[in-house]
């Protein structure tokens, strides 16, 4: 006799069989196929980011890798993984040879691996009904994972940064760069839907297929009408100046052993703007901004430096804010900050950078590592992170700073604008990259930054990119890489705070559970489908 538990427990089995039944299946067979798509999608996140710029190409390369895991095993998930990995992030990030090729091919290799356990879930969370929203959930909790382990994490290369000033950029506003992702991916997802509806069930009604496809337009129409809806409103107008002084040697390690010269090209470059300022030829500046590094003498202990710095201040008639390294603990550690310095009183607040590049600017587990790769012992002291947000005033506007590798972050900038912030100022030292990409990926983040925030940005960079961008994310500034540059601008400050702003990372959290709850449901769906007397898992 089959009592009432019994035969609900049945029942739930069979129902779980037949949604994995019912669940898409890859029409690719084989590993070769499915490589290629994973190479393939891989390829097209690669070109979707800056210096190519092909932004429409980041649903696509979502799309295929659902494509290629689709009904694949755990195993085959996780290498096509790795394949899609790889393609994207040992080219993306090949600027990282400037420490070894060894340090380059170990953090793309180290990066790409984060790719195998996501791409095992989409083959998990693809046999589920709505499996569009659930594999787009992926992608996020495999951003945020990556931008927080192991050293502090590298979010480089997320699937939002290639959308600085797209359709798609407007969801930063309403949820930082996670809900970015998590629309990018999803609007991937459900054309794909669309298109193996349609290959698989030609003939049968358009309207489901139409749904499909409709919904990934909307999408991507609404992203447009965010930035306008959740703008903040305009406090007033800052004139911005941005000095890049250049450095010697570009592209070499050794660019922060010409100190003395850097500080000269960068307070030079101040005395020659404020000549063309008494000139008449430019409107003098509330605020000047300047590099990271602009600084590698430690203008606290150096009377000469400190005096260098005073006297372009004085030259100009405006606080600057200046990337200086201040030593402490006899040398061995210090920190990288950019502080504001009057003209009067000297250097008055100060915002330390808060996330460190390993490997470049300290050296973790220094005495394992360095008896293995000599050269890590070039990096003779270890940069210590600051802890407290960027909010500096200058002239009488805040500036929410982040510097360089900080705004890869979504935490500096935000709490630095949640704290007061006006305008977004990124200094940063990018020389060894010049004409890599590498500094078009980070004007990218930095684009969407300012979208994210409502607030127009200025980055100052030692040899470039410097730049002015608008609160939509426009570039309306762009500086030569490598030849010192100046700059002007009336930009606008603003007041108020968008929802990303005020949200912080609660949509990225929630989309995080999404994503672990889908994992759930597709264990227990397999479980019960394993258990089932006729049913037999999918496998491919």
């Amino acid at each position: 006799m089959v009592t009432e538990d019994a035969q609900h427990t049945g029942d739930n089995a069979h129902a779980a069989t037949a949604a994995v039944r019912r669940s898409p299946r890859s029409s690719l067979t084989g590993p070769a196929p499915r490589a290629l798509a994973a190479a393939a999608a891989g390829l097209c996140q690669l070109l979707a980011l800056p210096p190519y710029g092909l932004w429409w190409l980041g649903p696509l390369g979502a799309a295929l890798l659902t494509l290629a895991v689709m009904g694949a095993r755990a195993r085959r998930a996780a290498w096509l993984g790795l394949v899609a990995g790889a393609a994207l992030m040992v080219p993306l990030i090949r600027w990282q040879d400037v420490f070894g090729v060894d340090v380059w091919l170990i953090i793309a290799a180290a990066e790409a691996v984060y790719f195998a356990p996501m791409a095992v879930g989409i083959a998990w969370v693809a046999r589920l009904p709505g499996w569009p929203v659930w594999t787009a959930a992926l992608w996020v909790l495999q951003e945020a994972v990556r931008a927080r382990f192991p050293l502090g994490g590298f979010p480089w290369g997320k699937l939002a940064f290639a959308q600085p000033d797209t359709p798609f950029s407007g969801y930063a506003a309403l949820g930082s760069s996670p809900l970015t992702t998590f629309a990018v991916a999803l609007v991937g997802a459900l054309l794909l839907a669309a298109a193996l509806r349609l290959a698989r069930r030609p003939r049968a009604p358009l309207a489901a297929t139409a749904g499909l496809a409709a919904g990934a337009v909307a999408i991507t129409a609404a992203g447009s009408a965010l930035p306008a809806l959740t703008a903040p409103a305009v406090d007033h107008t800052a004139t911005v100046a941005v000095v890049q002084g250049n450095v010697p040697g570009v592209g070499r390690m050794s660019v922060l052993g010409e100190r003395a010269q850097v500080l000269r090209n960068h307070v030079d470059a101040v005395h020659r703007l404020a000549d063309r300022v008494q000139a008449g030829e430019e409107p003098r500046p509330d605020l000047v901004v300047l590099p990271e590094n602009a600084s590698d003498i430690d203008a606290y202990a150096d009377p000469a430096a400190a005096e260098m710095i005073g006297d372009a201040a004085r030259d100009i008639g405006a606080p600057l804010l200046f990337g200086i390294t201040r030593y402490r603990s006899g040398g061995s550690e210090r920190e990288v900050r950019s502080v504001v310095w009057d003209p009067q009183e000297g250097p008055v607040d100060h915002y330390t950078k808060r996330y460190l590049v390993p490997f470049g600017e300290y050296i973790p587990y220094r005495e394992v590592f360095t008896r293995f790769v000599d050269r890590l012992n070039h990096v003779t002291s270890d940069a210590v992170p600051g802890t407290e947000p960027g909010d500096l005033t200058l002239g009488g506007t805040t500036l929410a700073t982040a510097i360089c590798f900080d705004v890869a972050f979504d935490r500096p900038v935000r709490e630095s604008v949640a704290e007061g912030g006006q305008i977004i100022a990124v200094p940063t030292n990018n020389a060894n990259y010049n004409f890599t990409g590498q500094s078009e990926q980070q004007l990218a983040i930095t684009r969407l930054r300012a979208v994210e925030h409502g607030r127009p940005a200025v980055v100052a960079a030692t040899s470039g990119i410097s730049a002015v961008v608008t609160a939509g994310g426009e570039v309306t500034y762009r500086s030569p890489e490598a030849q010192p540059a100046v700059h002007v601008a009336e930009m606008q400050a603003m007041s108020g705070l968008t929802p990303a702003t005020r949200l912080g990372a609660l949509p990225e959290a929630a989309l995080c559970a999404l994503a672990a709850g889908a994992l759930a449901a597709a264990g227990v769906a397999a479980r019960r489908a394993k258990r089932a007397p006729d049913g037999e898992a999918s496998a491919g």
